[in-house]
């Protein structure tokens, strides 16, 4: 008897790719998303291999109801690649106080892993895995992403999936999740306008971004990225301005 071409046995991939799309249904569907703002970046699941960077990014936001927040953070990184698929960083976070100084408030470990080669399937996959802790308390995060990435046309669509666990003996811990997505149009390499949202337990904003890089000698390019994102329920801060710029050497 002739098998059915539709009984053969799923590959490892389409296996790996259907319990990745059923754990994010689970989790945005029976899950209170992570508190705070989480408007941060969207992230890429692509390594370049020999590369290193430096980044900044900072974040402007409003005051947010329920939460203490800063009224700036800003980020200082370094990373760099390992092998082909690897990349890590080092994050120096700092934060200004509303109606107070700037003062460092953490540092992050970063390591992000490409999954699949870009192009090798419909969609690109990547994971990102964070681990920050407090300066001047006891609090300390550990954060696993999902990072998915698919071209259409001139089109790029990023999806990034977070589950954040808080401990420590300053706060009470608990377990979280976010997410962020972003439409990009590859209109030139200077310039890629964008549309980005961002969700949390109290966070819901969205807003246009723009997109930009520029080669400044053999493998260095500069690359700049700037957001306002809009609160869109009661608990989002109003407005928030994100900005990041890069150099990759």
């Amino acid at each position: 008897m002739t098998q059915l071409s539709s009984c053969r046995k799923p590959t490892r991939f389409t296996v790996f790719r259907r319990g990745l799309c059923l754990g994010i249904s689970l989790l945005v569907t029976g899950t209170a998303f992570g508190d705070g703002n989480v408007v941060n970046k969207v992230y890429h699941p692509y390594v370049d291999a020999l590369e290193s960077e430096l980044e900044y990014r900072g974040i402007v936001q409003d005051e947010q109801k329920g939460q203490v927040n800063p009224s700036q953070i800003h980020r200082l990184s370094y990373g760099r690649s390992f092998g082909n698929n690897l990349f890590g960083e080092l994050n120096l976070i700092g934060a200004r106080e509303r109606g107070g100084s700037f003062d460092a408030d953490a540092f992050e470990l970063e390591l992000k892993w490409q999954l699949t080669e870009q192009g090798e399937y419909d969609a690109d996959f990547g994971m990102v895995f964070e681990y920050e802790q407090k300066t001047g308390s006891d609090v300390q995060e550990l954060v696993a992403g999902f990072l998915v990435e698919k071209e259409i046309g001139r089109w790029s669509g990023a999806a990034n999936l977070f589950l954040k666990e808080e401990w420590g003996d300053d706060i009470r811990g608990e377990f979280e999740t976010a997410a962020a997505l972003q439409a990009r149009y590859r209109y030139v390499r200077s310039f890629e306008p964008a549309f980005e949202l961002y969700m949390g337990q109290d966070t819901f904003a969205l807003g246009p971004a723009v997109l930009g890089s520029a080669i400044v000698g053999t493998r260095k390019t500069v690359s700049w990225e700037a957001g306002v994102m809009f609160g869109e329920s009661d608990t989002s801060p109003n407005t928030t301005f994100r900005f990041l710029l890069e150099f990759e050497f």
